[in-house]
């Protein structure tokens, strides 16, 4: 039993280590001077063998430290500027500069004048660590200063900041573990994987004393299979880098190489050819797997996952492509999820045997799951190539022709669950089961709703996927919606049409002359071509009256594209702030511009500013709940006039 236990410790560790833990925590304090003037306190603790960069840098290297104190309802105002410790210049072994770093503990201190009835003030620090081998992503936290405890009531607030990866992030890795998760289940009933069950357990049966060696040798051979999957997870991570990963969402040449993969993998799994490791690889393992104890149980895992490859490559191989796109821990996690689905039921039938009995008999039925799980990857490919054809502008997979092979794909898959088409290695299928009717009754409804996204239809259960309905060869849909448009004479010089017939600038400088010129407030609306979260605020939270009203009448929107690959004529390009290099894209200017003057790279990012450039309240990131949005664009147009 010790053995289990330190080989649990030893997982647990790997698990732990993989993930990058937020080296800083966060804890605020209130000074009261007279009844109108507090001195605000934050304190950063910071872990050993890393630093916070201070909020005196420019020019090329990391982001400074920014506080943004939350004045959107005039109740004080700010006195002097935001102080910090006297810190220490470095010579920064990432960016290969000299900047001002702080260590162990860093205490930022504001004074405030109230001029009104204020009971507590927000502020948003956006903050980058580093260590001596990497630099974490830009990071946000929420700080609360309570004014009616002061520091001599021994206020102490303790922030901890969030996952490196931010509160959005968080809520990815939930997502990837859950599908990971299923994915796994999927996994499991293949015909490559799901037969193997009662081998395995047929093997611990024999090899086991008693009862309770067969236990121990079940729960090790669990954690075999969870170590082995999150190792490779934790590989991928490795060799690419926790924190760039994140960037192939908007790369051309990854999304291709994905779509590629996607495909090869989807005819795998209809029969197009098997997937198979080199025989000598299982025939050695196979040899480790009789050295007994816990290295025989390892290498039964290990040859668990090559046996099984034809099948769990596929969905390993979509499950990474999708958590490389996410970036982070992102892979880890994913494959935890994976691994975990398919050791539990392993564990507990080698642990209590009996429950075979209550399995069904492998069959036809299992290919199946391979066939449509082959339909599902097909599909999901061609989210990848319209990522790259959004990016490139190249209209070659418009909304029409990317709906058109949705339909197709998911028609077919139809008829299959159906039994009206069967592929050469099917069984014979005498009748269709109930469950199997079941799923092809959802499919088909599936198929049927995406129809009317032909016409112009919203189709908000695929937002995010399919590509936007202004990226379309009818952007008004095909009818009697024309009127919802603005004609092209009616648009002012160098604007376009963007979502819902929004008028729209991608140039700052142009757009922000035209609001001058009309005296509206600036929408800066950071965003995206291959952007999820831009296209459901868009279909979802814009699409409101009240909302919309706004964004057509009473303000001037300037979306600026960050992965936009227009390239800059030779006399705008310029060299990065932030690296050095040339910025040639239009994409990179305006991912350089946000950086430089918000503190952060997230899309969608929306900023009300006057003819300044000031900001108007504070800036909004992906928010889905429509009264909130409302209710922060409404302040902002307030706070204007």
């Amino acid at each position: 039993m010790k053995k289990i236990i330190c080989l649990l410790a030893f997982f647990l560790s790997v698990m732990v280590h993989s993930q990058e833990k937020n080296p800083l925590n966060w804890k605020t304090s209130v000074e009261k001077i007279s009844d109108t003037e507090y001195n605000l306190t934050a304190v950063a603790t910071i872990s050993p063998n890393w630093y916070l960069y201070s909020q005196n840098i420019s020019g090329k290297g990391p982001s400074a430290t920014a506080f943004m104190f939350d004045d959107s309802e005039g109740g004080f105002s700010l006195s002097g500027n935001t102080s910090e410790d006297e810190g220490k210049i470095i010579e920064d072994p990432v960016f290969k500069v000299k900047v001002k770093v702080l260590a162990e503990k860093a205490v930022f201190r504001q004074k405030i004048n109230l001029t009104g009835k204020q009971t507590s003030i927000t502020a948003f620090v956006d903050y980058m660590v580093g260590s001596d081998s990497k630099v974490l992503p830009l990071n946000s936290t929420e700080l609360v200063f309570d004014l009616t405890k002061t520091v001599s009531e021994k206020q102490e607030v303790t922030v901890s900041g969030p996952d490196t990866t931010g509160k959005d992030s968080d809520k990815g890795l939930l997502a990837i573990f859950i599908v990971s998760f299923l994915s796994g289940f999927a996994a499991l009933l293949t015909p490559c994987v799901f037969p193997m069950i009662p081998m395995t357990v047929s093997f611990f049966t024999k090899q086991s004393k008693n009862k309770a060696s067969g236990v121990r040798n079940a729960i090790l051979y669990g954690i075999s299979i969870i170590v082995i999957y999150v190792g490779l997870g934790t590989l991928v991570t490795t060799i690419f880098g926790a924190d760039s990963l994140n960037a192939l969402a908007t790369n051309v040449t990854f999304n291709l190489i994905f779509f590629l993969l996607l495909v090869f993998f989807a005819l795998s799994f209809l029969g197009a050819f098997e997937i198979v490791l080199p025989s000598s690889w299982l025939t050695k393992i196979d040899s480790k797997s009789d050295a007994g104890g816990i290295i025989g149980i390892l290498f039964m895992a290990l040859a668990l996952a090559v046996v099984s490859f034809s099948c769990t490559g596929p969905i390993v191989g979509t499950l990474l492509v999708q958590a490389a796109s996410q970036g982070g821990a992102a892979p880890i996690i994913g494959m935890f999820g994976f691994s975990l689905a398919i050791a539990l039921p392993f564990a507990l039938f080698a642990a209590f045997p009996g429950w075979l009995n209550s399995l069904p008999k492998s069959g036809g039925w299992l290919n199946s799951v391979k066939v449509v799980l082959g339909f599902l990857e097909l599909a999901l490919a061609f989210k990848f190539l319209s990522n790259a054809d959004l990016v490139l502008q190249l209209h070659l997979l418009e909304r029409e022709t990317f709906l058109a092979i949705w339909i197709a794909i998911f028609g077919v898959l139809t008829l299959y669950l159906l039994g009206k088409i069967t592929l050469s290695h099917d069984s014979p299928l005498p009748h269709i089961s109930t469950g199997r009717l079941s799923l092809g009754i959802f499919v088909l409804a599936f198929t049927v709703y995406l129809i009317p996204g032909l016409w112009g239809a919203p189709l908000h259960w695929v937002s995010g996927f399919a590509p936007p309905m202004q990226y379309s060869e009818s952007p008004h849909g095909v009818g009697g919606s024309e009127k919802t448009s603005m004609p092209a004479s009616n648009l002012p010089a160098d604007a376009e049409e963007g979502p819902l017939g929004i008028t729209i600038f991608r140039d700052y400088d142009k757009g922000m002359a035209y609001a001058k010129k009309v005296n509206k407030p600036v929408l800066l609306d950071f965003t995206g071509f291959a952007c999820v979260n831009c296209r459901k605020m868009e279909e979802r939270v814009w699409p409101d009256q009240r909302i919309l009203a706004h964004l057509k009448n009473d303000i001037v929107m300037i979306s600026l594209y960050v992965d936009d690959k227009r390239e800059l004529q030779e006399n705008e390009q310029f060299q990065s702030k932030l690296t050095g290099d040339t910025i040639k894209f239009a994409g990179q200017k305006w991912s350089e511009f946000q950086i430089l003057n918000y503190k952060t790279n997230a899309q969608p990012y929306y900023v009300l500013t006057d003819h300044s450039g000031a900001k108007l309240n504070e800036p909004t990131a992906y928010n889905p709940d429509i009264e909130l949005y409302k209710i922060w664009l409404e302040q902002g147009l307030k706070n204007f006039r």
